[in-house]
């Protein structure tokens, strides 16, 4: 079973093209995030059984997927797995009663993008989904404009990152940290910020952690081009990647 709902506001939004697919098997809570969604300029599909993702996510690509856990049929993680293998760069936020560390890491290292447990605020989510959106356009847009200058790229699937299609051979942790530089491209992420994003676990670990990771990471990237720094040091700050160094 599924259903569109479409905005039917004359405002040309970016967010009215983006088509959200909300996996979700509660009724009343489908029905909740669909309404949301729509009132914030989205289009959204909701599909109800896992079996029927993948075929539904074929006929029309959507800009992101909002991922129930437990699904009748093919359930969310081994989904998590197929749309990854099917679009490597496709925004996967995961929904789930299942609040155990394991399962959260797991559905991470997947490939989803963020993790949302219920019980959830609606505005929450759609707040969520905008912020992962931004991140997928930043990253887009990063990638394309350094393709003259020398392309890195990330292929999830495989947590790989290419530098001119030369794995550079990263760690888990170091993909990450990778990614969420990239993701936002000339921000500055502090130490702190950075621990978060690598370790979803909360684990406590000392800033000369990131330190050597970062140094780690820009080695690696040294190997394959070594008179370009990609990620910057920013004095008593943190890190940023910077796309324009790519020349």
């Amino acid at each position: 079973m599924s259903d569109i709902h479409t905005d039917t506001s004359d405002a040309l939004s970016q967010t009215q093209k983006s088509l959200i697919l909300v996996v979700e098997d509660e009724p009343k809570i489908a029905s909740l995030l669909c309404d949301y969604l729509d009132g914030s300029g989205y289009r959204t599909r909701h599909i109800d059984d896992g079996n029927a993702v993948i075929a539904a996510s074929r006929e029309e690509t959507p800009s992101l997927v909002l991922l129930d856990l437990m699904l009748p049929g093919t359930d969310g993680l081994t989904l998590c797995r197929q749309l990854r293998a099917e679009n490597s760069q496709l925004p996967i936020i995961m929904l789930t009663a299942r609040v155990e560390e394991v399962d959260r890491l797991l559905g991470l290292e997947l490939g989803a993008d963020d993790y949302i447990c219920k019980p959830f605020s609606p505005r929450e989510v759609v707040a969520r989904i905008k912020a992962v959106l931004r991140r997928s356009q930043a990253l887009e847009q990063t990638l394309s404009e350094s393709s003259d200058k020398g392309q890195l790229r990330l292929n999830e699937d495989g947590w790989q990152a290419l530098a001119d299609d030369q794995d550079i051979g990263l760690t888990a942790v170091e993909f990450q940290l990778l990614k969420v530089m990239m993701q936002s491209p000339g921000r500055i992420f502090s130490r702190d910020q950075l621990m978060d994003h690598m370790y979803r676990d909360h684990r406590i670990v000392s800033e000369r952690t990131v330190d050597s990771h970062v140094k780690k990471l820009r080695r690696k990237i040294a190997t394959i081009w070594p008179d370009r720094d990609v990620i910057r040091s920013i004095y008593a700050v943190g890190y940023k990647f910077e796309p324009d160094m790519l020349e």
